[in-house]
């Protein structure tokens, strides 16, 4: 498992599920996908999600995108280069 601060999008699938009040096991019958794949996602452990298990998410739980996927630019890897880090011209 990657480290936590190289995620540079959070699921925030936990937090959409619990306000809709729907079980792990329900979520993933109604998406029709594992339970196990769903915690995946939970535990930010994905690398990717196929956009009909994201449109039907989205379908299930009656939100957007949006909703479940959060970019956080303060956890990027620190080797990435920035335009504050580039190389100053002679």
């Amino acid at each position: 498992m990657p480290p936590e601060d190289s995620h540079r999008i959070r699921v925030r699938l936990e937090e959409v599920r619990g306000a809709r009040g729907i079980s792990m096991a329900e979520l993933a019958r109604q998406v029709g996908i594992t339970e196990a794949n769903l915690y995946t996602l939970k535990r930010q452990d994905a690398r990717a999600i196929r956009f009909s298990t994201l449109a039907k998410l989205c379908e299930v739980l009656q939100c957007t995108p949006g909703d479940l996927l959060v970019y956080e630019p303060g956890s990027a890897n620190s080797d990435v280069p920035t335009a504050d880090s580039a190389v100053p011209a002679n």
